[in-house]
């Protein structure tokens, strides 16, 4: 019986033995109720299931501690696990079976033979000739290891919260530059978006972010030398301590130790900012962060509210309509309401040189585009929203002026100025009235023409603010990489349309998948140049909700190509003379005034005037409800504040100039007039302007319509 007993014990002992054994070989496998781990030599690091939500992850975390703490994760973004999954390891990698097929959470460079759970937390595959064909170590999700490296190009990202181990909305990049930066996730690599640097940009290719057993974190460029210590080291290195670096949900990344001795909880040795506002992006859209206690607090602008009370980095909304601006709703007004002392993210459309604060609330309440202003003293720099990445700052005097809408008093006083509603004596364009038979609108319309041209110049002119415009003065847009838009549009793939200099892709904003659209430059002479310009320093500082909105830019030597809001229904032309799709009479109506509204904007109401030069239907874009969008100004002139009309040479479409192009005569805002007459024509018989398929005096529009006007007088 006892040695019966002593059998039993040895038998144990030879089965924990085997457990604690790290070689593991081909044909093993894991469950996440039984056998789910493998184990490192000392029992202190395991690789296997891990529990996550309400299923199971799988990774590598520290098992010799009471407080389980993951420092990979296999495949972070996927869903969980249930717990009747089983992971294989098999002569292709690491795989869990599933109705579609294999799902790999480790593919090696080739077969493996066997693994090991390292010591140090590294997760190895080798070969038959015990080289290694994958290992952890090279995959780090947010955390380093002493005796890991952050190479040149990788990055790290934060975990989504404590509890969820998939990616976050931090990442911290060994950029190739040499320079360790932390950013949001979802931005450009470029310094308005960085909250942390090592400055060490310049220091060459191939630098590494290395970590030491004594808790010594540095960069050593391709040569081996230390170019710069984030921590200093000589911390102790017995086997009683543990060590790791981590970017924490929060966003700030940290060196941590953990006395194994005393069995005590992780402790901060050293982290890149002792502010934990300062990583942006931590409080959502239209909410900014106040630190209290050293704690973050996020806060919402005033009058909005957390679009989900539990999370903190949903952001804010408005809680209230949000329209009336441009509804001129008699019920309602807006009104401004500061905050002192915050910093956001400037992607002002529209920089005013103004001292005074007033002046500045008022030039917001006075443009339905603004939603917030910006005002350090100097400048007020107009924003529309969301506003982001906002932080209380009491280091500066910069103040956020937000616009809020409030219901209006039954005795306010009717002289305040109300947004969207500047009196300006205007007679309108009449293209209302435009509601009669096709014959009699088309004499209507020449009646229209005539008495536009006539009276146009009795609109005043709004006072220019910013003087001349410059190519980057006022405008406020987002400069893309080129390798941003190649992404972004799939190589170039789904082309939306093409004109004579250039080429219109449709591209996915990374992140939110937004769709845009990204016009490509395909001449990159003088003429190409100044295409280019015109359009940025025009289309950049409009805004009007008839107007295409210019996004961004890439300026790339030769690659010159613009970004713009994307309209789904193409162009008035796809619409018009497609007999499928052509509008009902009201709906073409609708169309045509906003068209009209569109070029009262540019002619005047902008701060400087604009001469578009080449309407016509393709130049017209609509939008998912039908609204028109005038687009294309890369042929589009600007008038100084003391400019009624221009000299220049030809410009437009054959069909759509006037007639003072052909006559070398100086150019005014009626050429447009007469161009979108044309559209106009186009519009209410829905054919286009010339069209030799018809019998020779039907061809061309305009004249078939003059001579239909002169027989009926």
């Amino acid at each position: 019986m006892a040695c019966l007993a002593c059998l039993l014990a040895l038998a144990f002992v030879a089965a924990e033995a085997q457990q604690m054994q790290s070689n593991i070989s081909q044909g093993s496998s894991l469950t996440p109720t039984t056998n789910s781990t493998w184990l490192s030599r000392s029992g202190l690091y395991a690789f296997g299931f891990y529990r996550q939500g309400n299923g199971y992850a799988v990774g590598i975390f520290l098992a010799g501690i009471p407080e389980e703490t993951v420092v990979w994760t296999a495949n972070r973004d996927d869903p969980p696990f249930s717990n009747n999954a089983t992971l294989r390891f098999t002569g292709d990698g690491l795989a869990l079976p599933t109705a579609e097929g294999q799902n790999y959470l480790v593919k090696p460079s080739s077969t493996p033979s066997y693994a090991s759970m390292l010591d140090s937390g590294n997760f190895v595959l080798y070969n038959s000739s015990r080289e290694i064909v994958w290992q952890s170590f090279d995959h780090p999700t947010d955390t380093l290891l002493p005796g890991q490296r952050l190479l040149s190009g990788n990055e790290l990202f934060s975990a989504k919260s404590e509890a969820d181990h998939s990616t976050g909305i931090f990442r911290l990049k060994m950029q190739n530059d040499g320079n360790l930066v932390q950013y949001p996730v979802d931005t450009p690599d470029t310094r308005p978006y960085a909250f942390y640097s090592s400055s060490t940009s310049g220091a060459g290719e191939n630098v590494t972010l290395n970590f030491g057993a004594d808790g010594h974190l540095y960069l050593l460029n391709r040569n081996g030398t230390n170019i710069r210590n984030i921590t200093e080291g000589g911390l102790p290195t017995d086997e009683g301590k543990l060590y790791l670096m981590r970017i924490d949900v929060g966003g700030i990344f940290r060196l941590y130790s953990h006395d194994l001795k005393k069995n005590a909880n992780w402790s901060v040795q050293w982290e890149s900012s002792n502010d934990k506002c300062d990583p942006k992006g931590l409080c959502g859209l239209n909410s900014y962060c106040v630190s209290i206690d050293l704690q973050p607090d996020c806060r919402c602008l005033p009058r909005f509210e957390y679009v989900n009370q539990g999370n903190q980095t949903s952001g804010c909304e408005r809680n209230f309509v949000a329209d009336a601006c441009k509804n001129r709703n008699e019920n309602f007004t807006y009104t401004m309401e500061e905050l002192e002392s915050t910093t956001w993210e400037d992607v002002s459309y529209m920089n005013l040189r103004l001292s005074d604060r007033n002046d500045c609330i008022q030039g917001c309440l006075e443009d339905c585009n603004c939603e917030a202003a910006l005002f350090d003293g100097t400048n007020c720099r107009k924003q529309r929203l969301p506003l982001r990445y906002g932080r209380r700052d009491t280091g500066t005097s910069d103040r956020a002026l937000i616009k809020v809408g409030v219901p209006r008093k039954p005795d306010t006083d009717p002289r305040i100025v109300q947004p969207g509603n500047k009196k300006k004596g205007r007679t309108g364009i009449l293209i209302i009235g435009l509601s009669f038979t096709a014959f009699g609108s088309i004499l209507l319309l020449i009646s229209v023409i005539v008495w536009w041209k006539h009276n146009v110049w009795a609109y005043k002119r709004m006072s220019a603010v910013n003087g001349d415009l410059e190519l980057n003065e006022g405008v406020a847009l987002r400069r893309y990489a080129y390798e941003e838009l190649e992404e972004m549009t799939n190589n170039f793939k789904e082309e939306l349309g093409r004109g004579a200099s250039s080429t219109v892709y449709k591209g996915l904003i990374l992140g939110t998948q937004k769709p845009v659209a990204v016009k490509r430059l395909e001449k990159v002479a003088a003429e190409g140049e100044t295409e280019f310009q015109t359009e940025i320093r025009v289309i950049g500082r409009t805004h009007h909700k008839n107007l295409v909105r210019l996004l961004g830019y890439c300026l790339d030597g030769a690659k010159k190509l613009l970004v713009y809001e994307y309209m789904s229904n193409g162009s008035l032309a796809d619409v018009l003379f497609t007999r499928e799709r052509q509008p009902f009479w009201e709906e073409r109506m609708g169309i045509a005034r906003n068209i009209a509204r569109g070029f009262l904007y540019l002619h005047e109401e902008c701060d400087a005037q604009i001469i578009h030069c080449d309407i016509k239907p393709q130049n017209i874009l609509l939008d998912e409800f039908m609204c028109p969008k005038i687009s294309d100004f890369g042929l589009a002139k600007l008038l100084k504040a003391d400019q009624t009309r221009t000299t220049t040479g030809i410009r437009g479409t054959k069909g759509y100039v006037a007639p003072e192009w052909h006559r070398k005569m100086p150019i005014t805002v009626k050429a447009d007039v007469y161009s979108f007459g044309i559209v106009l024509l186009e519009i209410i018989c829905c054919r286009r302007n010339v069209d030799w398929s018809l019998p020779e005096e039907e061809a061309i529009l305009d004249e078939l319509a003059y001579n239909n006007y002169h027989t009926s007088r």
